[in-house]
């Protein structure tokens, strides 16, 4: 009963908000059916496919968040279906119209819509022939740089029990998984600095004593000397410190040149962070938690940090993207966008890096899961030496092995 109710009120909706005139020319498919898997990866990655009547069929990739799958088959499959899927651009504005009021400017509904946007993208692109960066508008480069989060997990010690994990990160195996990146190609590696230091800390006060900034200028340092000038190093505090424990934290960490301080306050004030940017000699990053090119455009107008990080599977998709990185680049600012996701996530955003100049690297954050490359059907790495090769084949370029996605399949 509530599909039922759910399919009907996108379908009124949908009558209502669409008054677009349907294209006469060009190529004739449509939409039969949309639908979601999800991958049990180090992150439940959502994969999105578009069905066409062509038997051509579209794959895209929605941020993990719980409630895409019932957003895309009720309410965004009856608006959908019987659509022409080259119409991208039409049909991103119809599904953010049909579920207006319900996420459509941010959160789940906006991850929902961003994850069908990509689908669409790839299937217009082999229905069309061409890649997704030309029908974008071409290449400004032939590959785009990838650093690899070395995210906290991998830095804990085991303790004197075995079975057991010590709470404390220590600075020397921060070192060791830096090296280890380095080895394998990166030019960039990042690491969580909001982590436990062994200590009793109120952490819902965002306020961090002299010991805890230690410990942290401590990480830093030990990464900083393993590697030296072998590839840049960045940080991650993922919103968790206030703005006094975080200007404190920057000028700790001033001395060692790090390539950026991402997320160092809480997402919603803009304001707060261009003050922090003004206070301290830091590079600063934000912008995962933001939404569409309305999201970002405070951080832009205001250059409250150097560096944007939309996540494209959860922005709004690749042409929304792409529309940051413009509004962006009139202020001289650049993309190095989040990305947690599986290689669809990540080979859609290789294309919007293709596309725009300022565009400085995006995220690889799964090198602990092993069978992250097998994924794909392909025999060469799709990353390689911290770079990815733009895919020239239509759509994204990439195609699923549907094996591997059974055998790690979430139910």
């Amino acid at each position: 009963m509530y599909e039922d109710f759910a399919s009907k009120l996108a379908a009124t909706m949908w009558a209502d908000f669409d008054e677009t005139p349907r294209r006469a020319d060009g190529p004739t498919a449509e939409i039969t059916d949309l639908n979601t898997v999800v991958i049990d990866g180090n992150f439940p990655w959502t994969i999105v496919t578009v069905e066409t009547d062509e038997g051509v069929t579209g794959i895209g990739e929605a941020y993990p968040s719980p409630g895409v799958h019932e957003i895309i088959t009720d309410y965004l499959r009856p608006v959908l279906v019987g659509e022409n899927p080259t119409d991208v651009e039409r049909l991103y504005n119809l599904m953010r119209g049909s579920l207006s009021g319900r996420g459509s400017q941010e959160g789940v509904g906006t991850i929902a819509i961003s994850g069908v946007e990509l689908a669409l993208w790839d299937a217009a692109g082999k229905l069309l022939d061409q890649p997704v960066y030309q029908l974008l508008g071409g290449k400004t480069r032939e590959e785009v740089v990838v650093y690899a989060d070395c995210h906290a997990g991998e830095a804990m010690v085991e303790s004197a029990e075995e079975g057991q994990e010590d709470s404390t990160y220590e600075p020397e195996a921060y070192a060791k998984a830096a090296r280890a990146a380095v080895e394998d190609g990166f030019d960039i590696v990042k690491f969580d600095l909001d982590v436990p230091s062994g200590r009793e800390v109120d952490t819902l006060s965002r306020h961090f004593d002299p010991p805890e900034i230690d410990h942290k200028k401590r990480v830093v340092e030990a990464v900083t000397e393993e590697i030296g000038h072998d590839a840049e190093v960045a940080v991650d505090l993922h919103w968790n410190f206030s703005p006094e424990t975080a200007e404190r934290l920057c000028r700790a960490l001033e001395p060692y040149d790090l390539a950026w301080i991402e997320d160092p306050l809480p997402p919603e004030n803009t304001d707060a962070m261009r003050e922090l940017k003004r206070r301290v000699d830091a590079t600063l990053l934000t912008g995962e938690n933001r939404y569409g090119r309305h999201g970002f455009r405070d951080l832009i107008e205001d250059q409250a940090v150097d560096f944007l990080a939309p996540d494209v599977p959860k922005t709004g998709g690749i042409a929304e993207t792409k529309k940051v990185a413009e509004m962006a680049e009139a202020y001289y600012q650049a993309l190095i966008p989040h990305n947690i996701g599986s290689p669809v996530a990540t080979a859609a955003t290789a294309h919007v890096g293709a596309t725009v100049p300022n565009f400085v690297a995006l995220e690889y954050h799964a090198r602990e899961v092993p069978w992250w490359e097998d994924l794909l059907a392909r025999e060469e790495d799709f990353i390689q030496n911290g770079r990815i090769q733009v895919p020239d084949a239509p759509g994204l370029g990439i195609e699923l092995d549907w094996d591997i996605v059974e055998e790690h399949r979430k139910e």
